[in-house]
Parts: C-alpha cells; structure tokens; sequence
C-alpha cells in the first residue's frame, strides 16, 4: 500500500493529515492524523503506525486492504458522463478497445441502494474513473446572462467530487468537451483536465492512456 493510497483511507475516513515530512532516513513519509496517530508510511509499500489511538487507523488501513485486494480490479475503470451519449459512446468503444472494462452508474444493478451508496460500492472495485465534462447545461451569475456558459450537469459535478474523495486527485480524469465554451467543474488545483473537441480518441486518448498507465493499468500502445 502506498503513500496515496493510505492517504486517500484516511480521508475516505473523515481523517485529515495535520502534517506530512519525509522520514529522517529517507525511506518513506510520516503522517500525523488529526486524531493522534502517526502512520510511517514506507517507500517499498509497507507501514508503521503509532501514537494515540493507532488501533483504529490499523484496523481502518488493515479492512481496506483486504477489500483492495479481493476487489480492486485493474481493469475496471469507472465513468461518469452527462447528456452526451456520442461521447460517452466513443469513450466506451476506446476503453474495451484497450482491453479495459467500463463501469456505467447507470448500467450497474442498484440492490436498493441510492445512486450515492451505489457510487461508493463500486467505486471501491477501481482505481480510476473518468469524467465525461460535456457541455449540457448553460449558466451565468445572476443579473449577468452577458457571462453565459456552457456547464457539465449537476450530477456529473456532484459525481466529480465523490470520486475525488473516494480515488484522489491523480486517479480521476476529467474530459473536457469544447473548454473554450465551458465553465471548468472545479477550479482546484491540480486536477486533471485533458481536452478534446470532437474525436475523443484521437484528441484524448493518448493522454489519458498515459496517466491510467502510470496508475498501474495495463494498456497495449498498438491501440491506442
């Protein structure tokens, strides 16, 4: 278990990080926990945990992992889109075309579940997700319809955000349909943005292949 992902269990968690330092030998990073634990997370993938109440954040670290490793799945891939079925057609077509498996809210079964409960269930099975930023709704601040933009649909925004917490930042990327009209979902710094305009596969694909490469998925070069 990495650094990252450690800290994406603890915030999933409602922890926060009071500090992070490298280790003094330089074998990994120390993170002290809002709630008193201080969790020595090593270079080569293993940890350390102590301080004031240490026994929860294992048992929360040791859960996890277990689930990570009879569910996360590195060919899964998790998308989130709005109004725009060709894109998320052409997403769709390039992701199995690269050997991956899309998620699709919608096309997942419910169990009775609300659509949050259902976001967080198989969330937990990826590594990544991909959100389709299409310009379906339009906006503009009140008194001010001169400053009128294309926006994604509130649900792919309130989607975005769930899966930032859930994934973290560098394990969630935001295709950006058209941005010279659109409002960015977020102005947070160092999301991941790639834009295209019509030809999504062509436009984005070899970006995204990169960063979904670096996160450990297994992509053929000779289709992209």
């Amino acid at each position: 278990m990495n650094l990252d992902e450690v800290k994406r269990i603890i915030a999933s968690a409602g922890y926060t990080v009071a500090s992070e330092e490298r280790l003094k030998n330089n074998t990994g990073t120390q993170l002290k926990i809002s709630n008193g634990a201080v969790i020595s997370s090593y270079d080569k993938g293993t940890y350390n945990i102590q301080g004031k109440n240490a026994e929860e954040i294992e048992k929360l670290l040791e859960q996890k992992r277990t689930i990570s490793t009879v569910h996360t799945s590195t060919n899964e891939v998790f998308i989130v889109y709005g109004h725009d079925e060709t894109a998320k057609a052409q997403l769709e077509a390039m992701l199995r075309r690269w050997g991956l498996e899309p998620l699709i809210l919608d096309q997942l079964p419910s169990g009775g579940q609300t659509v949050i409960e259902k976001l967080e269930r198989y969330t937990g099975r990826v590594k990544f997700a991909v959100v389709l930023a299409t310009p379906d709704d339009e906006g503009h601040k009140a008194n001010r319809p001169d400053e009128k933009a294309y926006r994604a649909r509130q649900n792919v925004v309130l989607e975005l955000g769930m899966l930032l917490k859930q994934l973290g930042r560098r394990n969630v990327a935001i295709l950006l349909k058209q941005q010279e009209n659109m409002d960015r979902p977020s102005d947070i710094q160092g999301l991941l943005y790639i834009p295209f305009k019509d030809d999504l596969q062509k436009e984005a694909g070899q970006l995204l292949a990169k960063e979904m490469v670096s996160q450990g998925y297994k992509i053929d070069v000779m289709r992209l």
